[in-house]
């Protein structure tokens, strides 16, 4: 490689890794937080959750109760069980029956709702809305949704350029990426620690960022900027048509006659038939078709267990009237199409493993936290020289003093939005999602001002330290206090999904003051 290509692919890499390491970072940060959305929200609401949730759930009287609360004849039904909680997304679609009166249904999620089908209980999106969902979407920057989908854009632009700065970063440092892997100098200056620390940990994530980068980049700009284009123009709008094509499941159609039905139906059984078909199958959705037509089907769908493959679902279709199977779709035969976006999904959630794999997404996420601002630490130390003019050297540091106090701050605000909501947000709130939002964003901006103030990076990273891990210890006493649910309670009562929050803050409060405790030192000796 020539001196001019080696330059140009390095300073590419350091201007791709500055523009974007502000939001890498809080993509980072909040998207590790994500691989415990379902376990927060257990937490958050104190409703753990057994295996197999969903087949074991008596739909029978659900529906029964639903009918009487919103007259579901003729209208198609469906209950999927996307995240490992309690309340399970529901969809009621427009009667068919032009004889009846039309539903005027407000919002942009129409008949969606959430349904607790142990108490009965409904929930709209906005008093559903939780903390797991919150870093959830804070991770592809859906709030910033302000115009269109200019988060989804935002997030998507980001991964490209992540993808860009891994890139080049393994090329520019190719030839010494494995000697300077096994060289970490700790008593050395802290621009050398970082520098060591910068490579050894961006070597070690080095795949875990590729594939997040690649995956993440598929996720967004497939799906979210190049899909509907697609499928407006090639295929007229037409998502039947583009599915045939693109062999993902073709929609089943069963027409609505307009008679009403004199049969008894139990969808509890057309679970245990589905079962008893495909036994290690995952239930996690319930479809019924025409409810109470002659022509009324139920459809029983679920995936293979992680156990037993990565990759594909499958259905059961049932002609409600006789009971006789009228379609059926193999979770286990999976098409290349169907098959390869599995797998980048599951690549980039990391639920193909159980706890150990989210212990490790978790740790290799906030490893990529610590490379991202070690490399913005790295830069600035680069670039204070006595031969750089004293303007740039001021803008510079201004520059990474506004990077660290917002990348940094986010740590507190996130503990304080946790304790707050368990202490404040009850059950009577409506408007969760405007609490969450408010409390959150108001107080990183406050934070961040306030870090500012300080005058050195040390003294930002240790207030956030000191902050960060004394509120951090706070929050499994606040569950407690509130729910009964303290760690050996958890424990006694195998709540897994409480006691691996608790569990999670438990620990970050303990390496925070750890961490504060080696810096003490190494400045002592200094």
């Amino acid at each position: 490689m020539t001196n001019r290509v080696y330059n140009i692919l390095f300073h590419t890499h350091t201007i791709s890794g500055i523009v974007i390491s502000a939001l890498l970072y809080v993509i980072f940060f909040t998207g590790s937080i994500s691989f415990l959305r379902d376990e927060i929200n257990a937490w958050e609401r104190n409703e753990p959750i057994q295996e197999h949730y969903f087949r074991s759930i008596d739909f029978d009287t659900a529906i029964d109760k639903l009918d009487s609360e919103e007259k579901l004849y003729s209208k198609d039904v469906t209950f999927s069980h996307r995240y490992y909680e309690k309340r399970i997304g529901a969809f009621v679609s427009p009667a068919k029956d032009t004889t009846l009166a039309k539903e005027k249904k407000q919002g942009r999620r129409r008949g969606f709702f959430y349904l607790d089908a142990e108490k009965h209980h409904r929930t709209d999106y906005t008093s559903n809305y939780s903390l797991g969902e919150f870093f959830y979407r804070l991770h592809f920057f859906a709030q910033l949704n302000f115009f269109g989908r200019s988060g989804y854009f935002l997030s998507g632009l980001v991964a490209l350029f992540f993808l860009f700065a891994v890139v080049t970063g393994v090329i520019v440092h190719w030839k010494r990426i494995v000697p300077g892997f096994y060289v970490f100098r700790p008593k050395a200056k802290w621009k050398t620690i970082w520098t060591d620390a910068h490579v050894a940990l961006g070597l070690i994530g080095l795949p875990y960022q590729f594939m997040f980068a690649v995956t993440g980049a598929f996720l967004i700009i497939g799906y979210t900027v190049m899909l509907p284009p697609v499928q407006k123009f090639l295929f007229d709008d037409d998502q039947q048509a583009f599915n045939k094509v693109a062999n993902f499941n073709e929609e089943e159609v069963y027409p609505f006659i307009g008679e009403r039905a004199n049969f008894h139906v139990s969808y509890n059984d057309f679970i245990k038939k589905t079962q008893e078909k495909w036994p290690d199958l995952v239930i996690n959705g319930l479809k019924v078709i025409n409810y109470g037509d002659k022509n009324m089907h139920v459809q029983v769908s679920g995936s293979p267990d992680y156990k037993d493959a990565l990759t594909g679902a499958g259905h059961l279709t049932f002609r409600a009237s006789d009971g006789k199977l009228v379609k059926a779709k193999n979770p286990y035969e999976v098409s290349y199409v169907e098959g390869a976006n599995d797998v980048l999904r599951r690549l980039h959630y990391g639920d193909y493993g159980g706890y150990g794999m989210k212990l490790i997404y978790l740790v290799l996420g906030f490893v990529t936290c610590f490379v991202i601002i070690s490399g913005v630490l790295i830069w600035l130390v680069a670039r204070d020289k006595k031969n750089v003019p004293e303007y740039k050297r001021r803008f510079n540091s201004w520059l990474v003093r506004i990077y660290m106090a917002v990348c940094l701050g986010i740590y507190p605000v996130t503990a304080f939005t946790f304790l707050v909501v368990k202490l404040f947000a009850n059950g009577t709130l409506v408007d969760r999602k405007a609490f969450i939002n408010r409390t959150f964003f108001w107080l990183w901006l406050a934070v961040s001002l306030l870090l500012l103030i300080k005058k050195n990076h040390y003294s930002i990273n240790k207030l956030c330290l000191v902050s960060g891990g004394i509120i951090s210890l706070m929050i499994p006493f606040a569950n407690g206090f509130i729910t009964g649910n303290w760690l050996w309670t958890s424990v006694e009562n195998g709540y897994s999904q409480i006691l691996v929050v608790d569990l999670f803050w438990t620990c970050s409060g303990v390496i925070s003051f750890l961490v504060l405790y080696k810096m003490k030192q190494k400045a002592s000796k200094a």
